[in-house]
């Protein structure tokens, strides 16, 4: 069983000896999150919020002034709604685009980056743009996984979450084992995280101290620090996953072998 202190130690040597390249490829990976996650915060937010008194009150006041104008005036501030809504909804299309046609592949080429440099491999930025080399497969896989997070999570947030721990390897295998479909690479991702999932949800847990010293220097230490820091340590677990013993190759399932290349 793999020792959390050992894999952080293992990302924390790596970030080391290619500091500056981990920082801009993690830099990234933060700027593709974030990206998703306004998304989805337009995308949602009026459905799972609950609806206070007071947003109700200003609710109810704003309907009561707008009856109250001159039938013009009235037109016009319907116009104006109706633009922002529909700006909105245009926002939130082209978001959702851009995750799946730019930001997953750019994924995949992240965290084939610090897959290589966990390898010692000293990888260039150039690996960056290799989620790209294969994009048909890249698109329908991700895009697949992204489905399943999105119905598990409709289900309740916390079948959503233990998800996508059992998913988190899939941008890993997928770059590793481009000839696996699209289901077999999910699958060997959540056979791959069977029995890990909660260990895994306390290796992330044991970074909150440095996020939260990021949040006091206006997340200069997650972008310089914690998160180059993470996704090395991450891509350590990746191998170390895969075969414990010497990052040999690992049986998932009959028909999915996960190789480790040098």
């Amino acid at each position: 069983m793999w020792d959390r202190k050992e894999i952080k130690l293992r990302g924390k040597e790596r970030f080391k000896a290619n500091y500056w390249r981990s920082v801009l490829a993690a830099f990234l990976i933060s700027l593709l999150a974030g990206g998703s996650g306004i998304v989805s915060r337009f995308s949602t937010s009026t459905d799972d919020e609950p609806v206070d008194d007071t947003t109700t009150q200003e609710i109810q006041d704003l309907a009561q002034t707008v009856e109250n104008m001159p039938a013009d005036d009235q037109a016009v501030a319907g116009m104006i709604i109706a633009g922002i809504l529909a700006a909105l909804f245009v926002i939130c299309i082209i978001g959702f685009l851009l995750k799946i046609f730019v930001f997953n592949p750019l994924q995949v080429g992240c965290y084939g980056f610090f897959r290589e440099n966990a390898m010692n491999l000293h990888p260039d930025l150039g690996i960056l743009k290799s989620g790209f080399t294969k994009y048909g497969h890249t698109f329908v896989t991700l895009l697949l996984r992204d489905v399943f997070l999105i119905l598990w999570t409709l289900l309740f947030i916390v079948p959503g979450l233990v998800k996508s721990y059992s998913y988190r390897m899939v941008p890993f295998i997928l770059r590793d084992n481009p000839e696996l479909s699209a289901t077999q690479v999910i699958s060997a991702s959540r056979r791959l995280m069977n029995g890990h999932k909660w260990k895994t949800f306390v290796f992330d847990l044991s970074y909150i101290g440095w996020f939260l010293l990021g949040a006091i220097t206006f997340g200069l230490v997650n972008i310089f620090w914690t998160e180059p820091y993470r996704q090395n340590a991450n891509a350590a677990l990746y191998l170390t996953l895969i075969g414990e013993k010497g990052f040999e190759e690992e049986k998932l399932a009959p028909e999915v072998v996960i190789p480790i290349s040098q």
